[in-house]
Protein backbone atom coordinates (compact mmCIF):
# COMPACT_ATOMS: atom_id res chain seq x y z
CA UNK A 1 0.00 0.00 0.00
CA UNK A 2 0.98 3.48 -0.61
CA UNK A 3 1.52 6.30 1.72
CA UNK A 4 -1.78 7.57 0.34
CA UNK A 5 -3.96 4.95 0.30
CA UNK A 6 -3.20 3.85 4.01
CA UNK A 7 -4.17 7.63 4.91
CA UNK A 8 -7.35 6.72 3.03
CA UNK A 9 -7.51 3.48 4.66
CA UNK A 10 -6.98 4.92 8.29
CA UNK A 11 -9.84 7.69 7.24
CA UNK A 12 -12.13 5.30 6.16
CA UNK A 13 -11.72 3.28 9.85
CA UNK A 14 -11.75 6.43 11.53
CA UNK A 15 -15.44 7.34 9.95
CA UNK A 16 -17.07 3.96 10.27
CA UNK A 17 -16.47 4.06 14.03
CA UNK A 18 -20.18 5.26 15.17
CA UNK A 19 -20.63 7.17 18.61
CA UNK A 20 -23.47 9.53 20.14
CA UNK A 21 -20.67 12.24 20.80
CA UNK A 22 -17.69 13.41 19.20
CA UNK A 23 -14.75 10.52 18.20
CA UNK A 24 -11.88 10.85 20.40
CA UNK A 25 -8.91 9.37 18.21
CA UNK A 26 -5.44 8.95 19.51
CA UNK A 27 -2.59 9.79 17.87
CA UNK A 28 0.02 7.86 19.92
CA UNK A 29 3.68 7.04 19.16
CA UNK A 30 7.69 7.26 20.14
CA UNK A 31 9.14 11.19 19.30
CA UNK A 32 8.92 12.09 16.00
CA UNK A 33 7.93 8.66 14.10
CA UNK A 34 4.95 11.06 12.58
CA UNK A 35 1.91 11.65 14.57
CA UNK A 36 1.26 15.29 13.89
CA UNK A 37 1.99 14.74 10.25
CA UNK A 38 -0.40 12.01 10.00
CA UNK A 39 -2.89 14.08 11.61
CA UNK A 40 -2.39 16.74 9.19
CA UNK A 41 -2.69 14.51 6.43
CA UNK A 42 -6.03 13.26 7.55
CA UNK A 43 -7.90 15.90 8.44
CA UNK A 44 -8.89 17.20 5.24
CA UNK A 45 -10.06 13.91 3.92
CA UNK A 46 -11.81 13.45 7.71
CA UNK A 47 -13.34 17.24 6.43
CA UNK A 48 -14.70 16.39 2.62
CA UNK A 49 -16.49 13.46 4.40
CA UNK A 50 -18.50 16.41 6.02
CA UNK A 51 -16.85 15.85 9.72
CA UNK A 52 -15.75 18.82 11.61
CA UNK A 53 -11.84 17.86 12.85
CA UNK A 54 -10.70 19.15 16.25
CA UNK A 55 -6.80 19.27 15.97
CA UNK A 56 -5.20 18.72 19.65
CA UNK A 57 -1.70 17.90 20.94
CA UNK A 58 -0.50 16.75 24.12
CA UNK A 59 2.30 19.53 23.51
CA UNK A 60 -0.49 21.86 24.59
CA UNK A 61 -0.78 19.97 27.90
CA UNK A 62 2.24 20.16 29.78
CA UNK A 63 3.09 20.71 33.18
CA UNK A 64 5.24 23.74 34.12
CA UNK A 65 8.94 23.33 34.05
CA UNK A 66 9.55 23.24 37.38
CA UNK A 67 6.96 19.89 37.52
CA UNK A 68 8.61 18.79 34.45
CA UNK A 69 12.01 18.70 35.88
CA UNK A 70 11.18 17.83 39.27
CA UNK A 71 13.31 14.51 38.99
CA UNK A 72 16.39 16.22 37.23
CA UNK A 73 16.59 17.65 33.11
CA UNK A 74 17.89 14.01 32.41
CA UNK A 75 15.29 12.34 34.18
CA UNK A 76 13.72 9.56 31.90
CA UNK A 77 10.65 8.56 35.01
CA UNK A 78 10.77 12.04 35.13
CA UNK A 79 9.91 12.32 31.52
CA UNK A 80 7.06 9.58 31.46
CA UNK A 81 5.81 10.62 34.65
CA UNK A 82 5.74 14.48 34.82
CA UNK A 83 5.88 16.10 31.73
CA UNK A 84 2.42 16.34 30.92
CA UNK A 85 -1.17 17.09 32.81
CA UNK A 86 -2.86 14.00 32.29
CA UNK A 87 -6.34 15.47 34.80
CA UNK A 88 -6.34 18.57 32.33
CA UNK A 89 -6.68 16.03 29.15
CA UNK A 90 -9.46 14.14 30.88
CA UNK A 91 -11.00 16.89 32.31
CA UNK A 92 -10.32 19.64 29.49
CA UNK A 93 -11.03 17.63 26.58
CA UNK A 94 -11.47 13.70 26.71
CA UNK A 95 -14.19 13.85 29.66
CA UNK A 96 -16.47 16.57 28.26
CA UNK A 97 -16.40 15.35 24.46
CA UNK A 98 -17.33 11.83 25.65
CA UNK A 99 -20.50 10.12 26.99
CA UNK A 100 -22.49 12.69 28.51
CA UNK A 101 -20.05 15.55 28.21
CA UNK A 102 -21.44 18.93 27.71
CA UNK A 103 -18.97 19.09 24.66
CA UNK A 104 -17.06 21.84 25.93
CA UNK A 105 -13.35 21.37 25.70
CA UNK A 106 -9.95 23.40 25.40
CA UNK A 107 -7.79 22.66 22.84
CA UNK A 108 -4.33 23.21 25.13
CA UNK A 109 -3.92 24.75 28.49
CA UNK A 110 -0.29 25.41 28.69
CA UNK A 111 2.43 27.13 26.62
CA UNK A 112 5.41 24.86 27.63
CA UNK A 113 7.67 27.46 25.48
CA UNK A 114 6.86 30.17 27.88
CA UNK A 115 5.77 28.38 30.71
CA UNK A 116 2.88 30.31 31.49
CA UNK A 117 -1.18 28.50 31.05
CA UNK A 118 -3.05 29.57 28.24
CA UNK A 119 -6.07 30.63 29.41
CA UNK A 120 -7.94 30.12 26.78
CA UNK A 121 -12.34 30.18 26.44
CA UNK A 122 -14.12 27.50 26.15
CA UNK A 123 -14.90 26.20 22.64
CA UNK A 124 -18.00 23.94 21.85
CA UNK A 125 -18.08 20.90 19.63
CA UNK A 126 -20.46 19.45 17.06
CA UNK A 127 -21.84 16.64 18.01
CA UNK A 128 -20.23 14.88 14.67
CA UNK A 129 -16.82 16.34 15.25
CA UNK A 130 -13.38 14.48 15.35
CA UNK A 131 -10.75 14.69 17.83
CA UNK A 132 -7.53 14.02 15.99
CA UNK A 133 -5.24 14.17 19.39
CA UNK A 134 -1.43 13.47 18.59
CA UNK A 135 1.11 12.94 21.24
CA UNK A 136 3.33 11.04 23.37
CA UNK A 137 2.37 8.19 26.59
CA UNK A 138 -1.83 8.61 25.15
CA UNK A 139 -2.21 5.10 25.71
CA UNK A 140 -0.77 5.47 29.22
CA UNK A 141 -3.60 3.25 31.96
CA UNK A 142 -4.97 6.78 32.83
CA UNK A 143 -6.21 7.60 29.28
CA UNK A 144 -6.92 4.38 27.29
CA UNK A 145 -10.42 4.15 28.35
CA UNK A 146 -11.37 7.24 27.04
CA UNK A 147 -10.32 6.98 23.37
CA UNK A 148 -12.90 5.63 20.75
CA UNK A 149 -10.38 5.01 18.12
CA UNK A 150 -6.90 4.95 18.57
CA UNK A 151 -3.69 4.08 16.13
CA UNK A 152 0.37 3.73 17.48
CA UNK A 153 2.70 5.47 15.35
CA UNK A 154 6.02 3.31 15.50
CA UNK A 155 9.64 4.09 14.50
CA UNK A 156 12.24 2.68 15.15
CA UNK A 157 15.03 5.08 17.60
CA UNK A 158 17.90 4.45 15.72
CA UNK A 159 15.75 6.03 12.48
CA UNK A 160 13.24 8.64 14.88
CA UNK A 161 15.88 10.12 17.37
CA UNK A 162 17.82 11.78 14.40
CA UNK A 163 14.54 12.44 12.78
CA UNK A 164 13.80 14.79 16.17
CA UNK A 165 16.85 16.16 16.30
CA UNK A 166 17.53 17.60 13.27
CA UNK A 167 13.65 19.01 13.81
CA UNK A 168 13.99 20.53 17.38
CA UNK A 169 18.23 21.89 15.94
CA UNK A 170 15.95 23.50 13.10
CA UNK A 171 13.17 25.05 15.07
CA UNK A 172 15.41 26.62 17.91
CA UNK A 173 16.21 29.08 15.40
CA UNK A 174 20.28 28.23 17.05
CA UNK A 175 19.93 27.73 20.66
CA UNK A 176 20.00 24.06 20.01
CA UNK A 177 23.11 21.98 18.93
CA UNK A 178 23.08 18.44 16.98
CA UNK A 179 25.44 16.88 20.23
CA UNK A 180 23.67 18.31 22.88
CA UNK A 181 20.43 17.73 21.76
CA UNK A 182 21.43 14.01 20.77
CA UNK A 183 22.45 13.46 24.20
CA UNK A 184 18.98 14.51 25.80
CA UNK A 185 17.44 12.43 23.53
CA UNK A 186 19.51 9.24 24.39
CA UNK A 187 19.67 10.41 28.31
CA UNK A 188 15.88 11.43 28.82
CA UNK A 189 13.74 11.01 25.80
CA UNK A 190 14.16 7.53 24.82
CA UNK A 191 14.88 6.26 27.97
CA UNK A 192 11.69 7.09 29.15
CA UNK A 193 9.63 5.77 26.02
CA UNK A 194 11.10 2.78 26.82
CA UNK A 195 9.58 2.73 29.99
CA UNK A 196 6.25 3.36 28.21
CA UNK A 197 6.38 1.07 26.15
CA UNK A 198 7.04 -1.75 28.56
CA UNK A 199 4.97 -0.63 30.89
CA UNK A 200 1.82 0.58 29.19
CA UNK A 201 2.95 -1.72 25.72
CA UNK A 202 0.62 0.44 23.52
CA UNK A 203 0.64 -1.56 20.50
CA UNK A 204 -1.28 -4.39 22.26
CA UNK A 205 -3.94 -1.93 22.72
CA UNK A 206 -4.46 0.43 20.07
CA UNK A 207 -6.54 -0.41 17.26
CA UNK A 208 -4.26 0.63 14.67
CA UNK A 209 -0.24 0.27 14.73
CA UNK A 210 1.27 2.37 11.48
CA UNK A 211 4.96 1.72 11.36
CA UNK A 212 6.67 4.69 9.96
CA UNK A 213 10.04 3.82 9.95
CA UNK A 214 10.38 4.44 6.18
CA UNK A 215 8.36 7.78 6.02
CA UNK A 216 7.21 7.11 2.31
CA UNK A 217 6.29 3.38 3.08
CA UNK A 218 4.48 2.75 5.44
CA UNK A 219 2.96 -0.11 6.91
CA UNK A 220 -0.47 -0.61 8.16
CA UNK A 221 -1.19 -3.19 10.54
CA UNK A 222 -4.69 -3.56 11.89
CA UNK A 223 -5.24 -4.92 15.49
CA UNK A 224 -9.03 -4.66 15.83
CA UNK A 225 -8.31 -5.00 19.80
CA UNK A 226 -11.05 -3.00 20.96
CA UNK A 227 -14.42 -3.24 18.72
Amino acid sequence: MTRKQIIEGLVDLICGVERPHPLRVAIDGVDAAGKTTLAEDMSPLIESRGRPVIRASVDGFHNPRMVRYQRGENSPEGYYLDSFDNDAILQKVLIPLGPGGNRKYHPRVFDFRLDIPTHESWREAPVDAILLFDGVFLLRPELREYWDFSIFVDANFDVSVPRAVRRDVARSNGKLDWETTFAKYNQRYVPGQQIYLAKSNPKSVADVVVDNTILDKPILIILENRG
